[in-house]
């Protein structure tokens, strides 16, 4: 049985994407890390630019408190994603003092991310961070030095003034030009492309070494639980992650990146713990208030279609982090997973309001709940329904998300 079994989900993930379906239609949410054959992705030394990035990222000297780097939030035994379980990081000008209102989404993976726009079949996608406001890995690496929530510089040549004063500013400039600290505005272009150059190059940043990469290639197999997790993954009827995350191997051959890159509606809780949201007139509409050209050209009736919309992030090492979502309203993968098949199921589980009432999708103004994805699997149920998961399924579901962290070596 369990042969007939893994050799039907061999064919699905392996052979081509035919299961996959919704957000993005599946397509383009994978990538080539290696020849084919080759067991992960090879290390290689980094270019000049490249191993400036490197510095720069781990650098915390380069922020207001001195205490706060890129990795700060972007940990690499986190799939480079926060280190904690903080719904949203601290940061300002004491390190401390600030906090964000979104999660610290894992940037690992995002070489294969493109600028926003629509695809083919009017499906928003690509641009960086949860909003998509930025353009390119160089750009996303500009923003967290001047905000002031995050590494809070004063501006970008606060931060040069800084770096020419690092153990690496002779460096800096062997790579970029003597007079590169004269000209902050350039200076700081060139720690942007430092950092996207690290992104691109450094074999951390796509490793593809995760168990499931391994049974991809054959060198593993996958146990009864993560194997049923798999297929209800993927099953169109059951949790129908797929249509977001896609699991299959490219016609390339090339790897699944778990995610299309596209943007959804969930509906996800109202979190309390961001100060924020105490403000009942406060909201987080997403992509419809990028700053991301694209979006921001858009006519408004196009542009106000788009709140509530937030960027699907990969599933990639998810089992490794404890704040879920963009506003990081939740802690563990079961509680995720059991929100995806349930929220339209049992909403008194998860939109209760203070006087005992269901108030549902209240992260969103009420102009915009019907934004909410009801249409596609597992979100097209009632309130009394069937879930379409079971929380045996649910916990199979998670055994599977567990193949996706990177670093598996065989037992």
């Amino acid at each position: 049985m369990r042969a007939l079994w893994q050799k039907f989900l061999w064919s699905a993930v392996v052979g081509g994407s035919a299961l996959l379906s919704g957000c993005g239609g599946g397509g383009g949410g994978s990538a080539e890390p290696v020849a084919p054959g080759q067991a992960v992705a090879q290390a290689q030394a980094l270019s000049d630019v490249a191993s400036l990035g490197k510095l720069i990222f781990h650098d915390a000297s380069l922020s207001a408190s001195g205490q706060q780097s890129c990795a700060s939030c972007h940990d690499e035994a986190h799939g480079h994603a926060a280190p904690n379980n903080l719904s949203v990081q601290l940061g300002g000008q004491t390190g401390s003092n600030q906090h964000g209102t979104r999660s610290a989404p894992a940037i690992r993976y995002l070489r294969y991310n493109t600028d926003f726009h629509f695809d083919s079949g009017g499906t928003p996608t690509g641009g960086f961070f949860w909003d998509g406001r930025a353009t390119s890995l160089a750009d996303q690496a500009k923003g967290p030095f001047v905000n002031p929530r995050e590494m809070a510089n004063a501006s970008p040549a606060d931060v040069v003034a800084k770096l020419a004063q690092a153990s690496y500013a002779a460096q800096f400039e062997r790579v970029f030009g003597a007079g590169i600290f004269s000209d902050s505005a350039a200076a700081f272009e060139r720690v942007a492309q430092a950092l996207q150059a690290y992104q691109k190059e450094d074999v951390e940043f796509a490793p593809f070494s995760s168990k499931y990469d391994a049974f991809l290639r054959g060198k593993a197999q996958l146990s009864e639980q993560e194997l049923r997790g798999l297929a209800w993954f993927n099953s169109p009827s059951k949790g129908n992650c797929a249509a977001c995350h896609p699991s299959a191997k490219g016609a390339d051959g090339s790897f699944p990146l778990f995610t299309d890159f596209s943007y959804d509606s969930l509906g996800v809780p109202r979190n309390m713990a961001i100060s924020e949201n105490l403000d009942p007139s406060y909201f987080d509409l997403g992509l419809c208030n990028s700053s991301n050209p694209a979006v921001a050209a858009l006519p408004e009736a196009q542009r106000v279609a788009l709140c509530g919309l937030f960027k699907v992030p990969s599933l990639r090492n998810v089992a490794t982090r404890a704040a879920y979502f963009h506003n990081g309203v939740f802690h563990d993968l079961t509680t995720v997973v059991t929100f995806y098949v349930q929220r339209d199921t049992q909403p008194e589980k998860w939109y209760l309001n203070g006087s005992g009432q269901v108030d549902r999708y209240n992260d969103l103004p009420p102009a915009y709940r019907s934004h909410a994805n009801t249409t596609e699997a597992p979100y097209n149920r009632q309130p009394g329904d069937a879930p379409a998961l079971t929380d045996a399924e649910i916990q199979d579901v998670v055994a599977f998300l567990g193949t996706l962290t990177d670093g598996w070596t065989a037992p």
